[in-house]
């Protein structure tokens, strides 16, 4: 098992402390401090920007193909070390190990993925007149700026870093204060790989005035963000008056249909395993549980019985299935919209508590007849908390399912082809997983609708957040 070290800033090539004023990173099951995470000032973050332009002209220097293979090296060294440096995520955020694990080798695929679509970046040939050439081509947009969340502390640098490096693009990014030291284990498998030390640089400090001052900066070509929505705005607002393109992933609060011509037992212990992943703080982990009135008595016995089993504890445990919440502040959160929906009427089936007083760990937790103005159906929860809802026809749980500003993800259960195809035309979001809790992989595209964000990451669209497309008009001369 790794042993943990404590996460430094990468600047200019060079591991550093920075001159800001450190904070303190927290073990989420112990409540333990286990580093001082460093704190960037803006003359860190002027060494960075300035590092970033000289790793953006070294890094254009090489071809496509020379970058793809500098990149599928770190990436088969992170895969290499998957096992080594799953513990340090545990540490940091809480998740199971086994499921850190599983993050390191989805972020591989993410990244070699970006790194292959690079090679494939082409640009057009436009008929044109005689004595003349028209043609587009396809070029790295410059410098960029991402910013990261603690929930996946490996995939989502993965999409951000890939999606730049396999365009030609330098690199500044900002992950979260609570999931450093992952970060800069996969920063450091890409370097180990061959990449020129200044094409990624990492800073840290206060989220505010970082973001501020990296969209302000003329270096900064493109902005990248996966968090909450009400973040995702204020960064969108600052990107908007710079005149910068972003991608935006921002929250959700996926709707769950399963209609009565499916096996309702069968279905809900599906659900429970997609549902407390990552204690059910994912973007698009299935959140509101619609279910067809004749399915919805056995689907809720099944539900609660297979929740209620689910063993919480701390992620480095073998048998833990569920670990803690990152932080204090979610635990709070979840409390508070329990007590909410039980004092509007709900039912709490199971769960509803913390765990002991010490780690932020919260029981798995159901509530049934839940009304439409508790918090927990209209505010994403972003924890171990699954409302169910009934619904009688087809066109009311069309109705439940878009009546959220939200539209990341969405799932739906039913044998019937004509529903499934209503379903994929009809429900609002960027993603629907149909008779199945999977969603998006590498070759397929990730992100939302309304104010679930815009943009996509993966696919065949996860350049072009990162890419221009220079027209060339050319009259030949003799």
């Amino acid at each position: 098992m790794a042993t943990y070290k404590a996460p430094l800033m990468l600047i200019g090539g060079e591991w550093t402390k920075g001159s800001g004023e450190p904070k303190e990173v927290i073990n989420p099951a112990t409540e333990e401090v286990i580093a001082m995470l460093p704190s960037a000032t803006e003359a860190d973050l002027d060494r960075a920007l300035q590092s970033a332009q000289r790793g953006f002209r070294e890094w254009q220097e090489l071809s496509a193909e020379q970058r793809c293979d500098i990149i599928m090296r770190g990436c088969r060294i992170l895969r290499e070390r998957a096992a080594e440096i799953a513990p340090l995520i545990t540490i940091e955020q809480g998740k199971p190990v086994e499921e850190a694990r599983l993050e390191i080798i989805r972020a591989a695929s993410i990244i070699e993925w970006d790194a292959n679509e690079g090679r494939r970046a082409y640009g057009t040939i436009v008929p044109s007149d005689p004595g003349f050439n028209r043609y587009g081509i396809k070029l790295a947009i410059g410098p960029v700026a991402a910013f990261t969340p603690w929930n996946f502390p490996i995939s989502s640098p993965g999409r951000k870093l890939g999606g730049a490096l396999g365009a030609g693009c330098s690199v500044i990014i900002k992950s979260s204060e609570e999931t450093p030291a992952a970060t800069c284990a996969l920063v450091q498998c890409l370097l180990d790989g061959g990449l020129p030390p200044e094409v990624i640089n990492i800073v840290s400090g206060k989220s505010s005035m970082i973001s501020a001052y990296l969209i302000a900066s003329p270096v900064i070509r493109a902005i990248t963000f996966t968090g909450s929505t009400p973040v995702g705005k204020h960064l969108a607002k600052l990107a908007a008056e710079a005149m910068k393109p972003v991608v935006m992933e921002l929250g959700g609060h996926s709707p769950v249909i399963v209609f009565d011509d499916v096996d309702a037992d069968k279905i809900a212990r599906q659900a429970v395993a997609a549902k407390f992943r990552n204690a059910g703080q994912i973007c698009t982990a299935p959140t509101r549980f619609i279910i067809q009135e004749k399915a919805h008595d056995a689907f809720v016995e099944s539900f609660v019985k297979a929740a209620s089993a689910i063993k919480v504890g701390n992620g480095l445990e073998a048998d833990t299935q569920m670990g803690p919440l990152a932080n204090s502040r979610r635990l709070r959160a979840l409390e508070e919209l329990v007590a909410d929906a039980r004092a509007k009427g709900a039912t709490v089936a199971t769960g509803g508590k913390r765990i002991g007083n010490r780690g932020y760990f919260f029981e798995p937790t159901v509530l049934t007849d839940v009304p439409d103005d508790a918090d927990v159906v209209n505010v994403e929860p972003f924890g171990p908390i699954a409302p169910v809802v009934r619904f009688r026809e087809f066109e009311e749980a069309i109705e439940i399912a878009n009546r959220l500003p939200y539209g990341l993800c969405s799932y739906a259960f039913t044998n019937s082809q004509a529903y499934s195809h209503e379903l994929a035309h009809r429900v609002e979001s960027g993603i629907m997983s149909l008779n199945h809790f999977g969603t998006s992989q590498a070759d397929t595209p990730f992100g939302g609708v309304k104010e679930s964000g815009y943009g996509r990451e993966g696919g065949y669209e996860t350049l072009d957040a990162f890419m221009i497309t220079k027209f060339v008009s050319q009259k030949i001369t003799a």
